[in-house]
């Protein structure tokens, strides 16, 4: 149960880290025909993706369900008196049945959807939501557990007491110390926000795959690099259309914007992404409006002025003063450098005989060719020595040399789309530490974006530690008729940053899933996969593996020397951009009142003190902006920076002793394996000596430079 309202947004348990249970009323019989519900005979426990038909669904939600009402009740009507082992242990270790159909169902309603999966979503999310609220609100259950939380005993370990803490927590940020009538209105509100959040994601997803531009004049393409143009005919091709097709999807979107002079069409194609879900039939400006009055009201109702000092009592940041204090900070000593950027790239865009205003879609263009003639770097130049296989093992290699770890594909271990590979993880010893499935290219089924989710974490049941199901989905460049899947440089980078994630969920020691891996605050979550994204730029890493997909020559040391003096170009620019988006999180989940005004016009306001380039009328990407109304990042956006500032100043320790310094390793390491189960300043500081400083990410990103 403790994982019910979160379930479209952070990693899912899976059947094993159920441990032994309670004693339990009388419970629903079990149909063990349907996969979703029987034992899974499978390597690892790993879920039997070939037997899982979309009709197992709706009654294994049924069924498990049940269970978990039966499971809560044998824990609320126990004689004995509360204990942390019948009450918080016993809350802990129920719900897996339903965990481990929710993380089946909800992981791949991200990465292989369909109308039907969709409408099952929407059909089994108000039950969750119910069933969570009738736990949290519970007057009867909250009265046991915070009796254990005010006489906890005398033996708890440290990891107990954190258990206890934030399982007492929960309950009341869960709405258990409100009045009755309050409990409704709680009720009312988290269930219509469990369906709007679901619904915001799938227009956004609509939207995206609903707009496409297909070009059949040849000397419209002709100066695009060769994988763009055979990425467009293969798109072109797959929808029965002649010529080239652009979608919005980043693999086909990014290349067009990045190489084609076109503007006209560029023109199309930047609105076109930057109004995705507002206005049309897929218009999620309602459901913005309502999203962000639902989670005011319910800030209000336990306590707080507005959504944001709800969310970031339970962060790293802890309040609303300190995020906007961290984001001005920023954006104050950025600023100046990002309009320089702009106007420099302008300016160059000028000196080639660029006539009227500089637009948005221009930028990609003229920055690409600016990189190229000031540094001779380029995508084109780079991914010959990205080969996807070569970046796969690479990144294995990373691992293997800071950790110690090996992965090995198998054909044993069913998955959900060909597109995925399934590998088993080991550990120094040789010893099983995970499965780890990688899904890397973009269809119709997934949405936009790259992540990391389990399908099962770690625990320890009984006497046996449970090790946990990772899953990578990222939207990466396809391999075409003639070329093997080469990828960009910030498609190495989008990597190796998903990839920290998999290693804070694959390397996760602890008794209770809730405290381990990613279970950390969001504002922490990023640091492991924000550091990994340095190796990118390590020329004794480069050296190692980047070679030419069909020469075999090892990537020159020139080119690595482009792409490590490549590396803050633009960085104010892009800086500022993020912090746009921080700022306009922050305006939405700041308010005090409902908002009823306009969408596009609420983002121009919020994001004024960021704007570098041109405002576009008939554009905001709030619409579209799944992070926050779909996903996990509601007033902590800011995190990504926050986290930002952590990696800058821990990669630095790796910077003075050795990027595979296994000294340096083993402190990250400890950290990583501690997951949620100390405060994530403690665990910093452990690792690196000292508090870091913003000073850390400015200094990076090398303004006066």
């Amino acid at each position: 149960m403790k994982k019910l309202l979160v379930f479209m947004s952070a990693s899912l348990l899976m059947a094993g880290c159920g441990g032994e249970q309670m004693p339990v009323a009388e419970l629903p019989q079990i149909d063990t025909t349907n996969p979703l519900l029987a034992e899974w005979d499978t390597p690892h426990q790993t879920p039997p993706f070939d037997k899982i038909e979309l009709e197992h669904y709706a009654p294994a939600f049924e069924t498990a369900i049940a269970v978990s009402r039966a499971e809560v009740d044998a824990i609320v009507n126990n004689p004995a008196k509360p204990t942390f082992a019948n009450t918080i242990l016993a809350l802990e270790k129920q719900g897996a049945l339903l965990d481990r159909i929710a993380g089946v169902f909800f992981n791949l309603n991200e990465a292989n959807t369909s109308e039907q999966m969709q409408k099952i979503a929407m059909d089994v999310q108000p039950k969750l939501t119910e069933l969570s609220n009738d736990v949290s609100l519970n007057p009867e259950l909250f009265k046991r557990v915070k009796e254990v939380y005010e006489h906890p005993g005398l033996f708890l370990s440290k990891e107990d007491k954190k258990l206890l803490e934030d399982t007492y927590k929960g309950f009341v940020r869960g709405g258990a110390n409100l009045s009755d009538e309050d409990k409704e209105l709680y009720r009312q509100y988290t269930s219509e926000l469990s369906s709007l959040t679901l619904q915001f994601g799938q227009n956004s997803l609509a939207a995206t795959n609903a707009f496409s531009y297909n070009i059949t004049r040849a000397e419209q393409v002709e100066e695009l690099p060769a994988f763009v143009k055979e990425g467009l005919a293969m798109e072109a091709k797959a929808r029965g259309e002649k010529g080239w097709t652009v979608t919005l999807k980043a693999p086909s979107y990014v290349p067009f914007m990045t190489y084609s002079s076109q503007r006209e069409i560029k023109e199309t194609l930047w609105k076109a992404y930057n109004s995705r879900a507002l206005g049309g039939e897929f218009d999620n400006s309602d459901n913005i409006r309502r999203i962000t009055t639902l989670r005011l009201q319910i800030a209000r109702l336990l306590g707080y002025g507005c959504y944001a000092d709800y969310i970031l009592d339970n962060r790293m940041a802890q309040n609303t003063q300190t995020v906007m204090s961290f984001l001005e900070e920023l954006r104050v000593a950025t600023k100046e450098y990002a309009e320089k950027d702009y106007a420099m790239v302008r300016d160059y865009a000028v000196s080639l005989g660029f006539e009227g205003e500089f637009m948005p879609w221009d930028f990609g263009y003229y920055s690409e060719k600016f990189q190229n003639e000031k540094y001779a770097v380029s995508d084109e130049l780079v991914k010959p020595y990205l080969k996807l296989d070569n970046v796969i093992d690479a990144v294995f290699m990373l691992a293997n040399r800071l950790y110690g770890l090996t992965f090995t594909p198998s054909e044993q271990i069913t998955v959900y789309h060909p597109d995925v590979t399934a590998y088993e993880v080991k550990d120094e010893r040789g010893e099983h530490l995970a499965v780890l499935y990688l899904d890397f290219f973009p269809r119709d089924a997934k949405r936009s974006g790259a992540w990391m989710t389990e399908f099962r974490g770690t625990c320890v049941d009984g006497d046996k530690e449970v090790r946990p199901l990772v899953s990578l989905v990222m939207n990466f460049t396809k391999p075409t008729e003639t070329t093997p899947s080469l990828l960009t440089f910030n498609e190495l980078t989008t990597f190796l940053h998903e990839f920290g994630h998999s290693l804070h969920g694959m390397l996760a020691k602890g008794k209770y899933e809730s405290l381990n891996g990613t279970s950390v605050f969001r504002d922490f979550v990023e640091l492991p996969s924000q550091i990994m994204e340095n190796w990118a730029y390590e020329k004794e890493y480069l050296d190692l593996w980047a070679k030419h997909y069909e020469t075999g020559e090892t990537m020159p040391a020139e080119l690595i020397e482009k792409v490590v003096a490549a590396k803050n170009y633009l960085a104010a620019y892009g800086n500022i951009r993020q912090l746009s988006f921080g700022l306009t999180d922050m305006a939405w989940h700041t308010l005090t009142e409902p908002y009823t005004g306009d969408i596009e016009q609420f983002e121009k306001q919020s994001m004024a003190s960021t704007q570098v380039a041109p405002t576009i009328a008939g554009t905001a990407m709030a619409t579209a902006f799944g992070h926050i109304f779909s996903g996990g990042y509601a007033a902590g956006y800011y995190g990504y920076k926050w986290a930002e500032v952590l990696a800058a100043d821990g990669f630095s320790l790796f910077q003075e002793k050795g990027i595979f310094d296994s000294a340096s390793a083993a402190k990250f390491r400890k950290l990583l394996s501690s997951g949620g189960q100390r405060h994530p300043m403690d665990l910093y500081v452990e690792f690196r000596g000292h508090k870091p400083q913003t000073k850390a990410l400015i200094d990076q990103m090398g303004l006066d430079k």
